[in-house]
C-alpha cells in the first residue's frame, strides 16, 4: 500500500530531526520508496501494512531512532488525492484551507458534532474520511474550531495539513 504518514509536531517545540535521517530510518525498517515532503513530518512510503499498521511502525521507528513519541496518522495516498479534489471551499488568498485527518473516524465525528463556527471566520465540512476546514488567515490557532482541534491533536490521533502541503505531497507521490 502506498501511504502518507502525517507525523504530529515534528520540527517544532524541541522535537527535531532531519527528514533525511527519518527517510533512512524508515528504509532500514523495511518501508519502500520512502520520500519526505517539507521538514514538518510528511512521509510517503510503500508497505505491506494497512494504514493502522504503517502508522504504528512509523511511530515505533521515530521513538526508537530519535527518542520522540509522536502521533502518526497514516492514510492511503488515494485518500489524500480524493480529499484535495473534493475540497468544498474555493481558493481564497485571505483564508487557509486545511484537511483534518484522524486515526479513527469517530474522532472526526466528535470534532464536527455540534460545531457551528464563528460567522464568516471559519467553515467546516464533512468529507469522505476527513474534515475540510477553512479559516481566515491569522485565526487558525484562536478560532473556535482551531481550539477544538487542538484538544484532539494533543492526543496524537488527529492532525491537519494545509491544502498547499497536500498538493506538494501528491506531486511527490
Amino acid at each position: 500500500m502506498r501511504f502518507v504518514g502525517l507525523l504530529r509536531g515534528v520540527n517544532v517545540g524541541g522535537v527535531r530531526f532531519a527528514m533525511a535521517d527519518l527517510r533512512a530510518a524508515l528504509q532500514e525498517a523495511g518501508f519502500a520508496d520512502v520520500r519526505t515532503v517539507l521538514a514538518s513530518g510528511n512521509v510517503l512510503a510503500t508497505a505491506d501494512d494497512d494504514a493502522t499498521g504503517a502508522a504504528r511502525r512509523v511511530r515505533t521507528v521515530v521513538l526508537e531512532r530519535f527518542g520522540f513519541d509522536v502521533g502518526v496518522v497514516a492514510v492511503g495516498l488515494e485518500t489524500v488525492r480524493a480529499a484535495v479534489a473534493a475540497h468544498p471551499f474555493p481558493v481564497d488568498a485571505d483564508r487557509h484551507a486545511y484537511v483534518v485527518f484522524a486515526t479513527d473516524p469517530a474522532d472526526l465525528r466528535a470534532l464536527a458534532d455540534g460545531f457551528e463556527g464563528e460567522g464568516d471566520d471559519e467553515r467546516v465540512a464533512t468529507g469522505d474520511g476527513v474534515l475540510h476546514w477553512e479559516v481566515a488567515k491569522g485565526r487558525t490557532l484562536d478560532s473556535a474550531f482551531g481550539r477544538r482541534l487542538a484538544r484532539g491533536a494533543r492526543a496524537g490521533t488527529v492532525t491537519t495539513r494545509n491544502r498547499n502541503t497536500l498538493e506538494k505531497i501528491l506531486a511527490a507521490g
